[in-house]
């Protein structure tokens, strides 16, 4: 079974900077699909970003340029770095993960869907005031 366990949440002004990490097996680490969703309350998950154990990543517009993933096999962690935070970033951030991932014509898309993942973390909040 995979687990997952993020942290790194916080409170954070309009501007700044938080770091998330997603700690795992370093098997999943290595050779799963991983990515971040959010979450507010009354809406649908939103992907923010996801890379594949290839090394490619997707991110969608509204965080392009912002939002980074990364991963470090050694400390069996998936991160997401995020910078220059704005009030629309704050939600729920969930950590994901999939043996596959989503579809090439997905990934070709952009496409970052809650069911292509079959494992979730707990979460962690992140709030940016203005």
């Amino acid at each position: 079974q995979v687990q997952l366990v993020e942290s790194g949440g916080g409170s954070v002004q309009a501007g700044g900077s938080l770091r998330l990490s997603c700690a795992a097996s370093a098997h999943t680490v290595e050779n799963y699909a991983m990515a971040w969703f959010r979450q507010v309350p009354g809406k649908e998950r939103e992907g923010v970003a996801a890379s594949t154990n290839g090394g490619s990543t997707l991110y969608p517009d509204s965080v392009k340029g912002r939002f980074t993933v990364s991963r470090d096999i050694a400390k069996k962690t998936f991160y997401l770095e995020m910078d220059d935070l704005k009030p629309e970033d704050t939600g729920m951030y969930y950590c994901a993960a999939d043996a596959e991932g989503p579809s090439p014509s997905a990934w070709g898309l952009g496409l970052l869907q809650e069911n292509d993942f079959d494992f979730w973390g707990q979460g962690t909040q992140v709030t940016v005031s203005s």
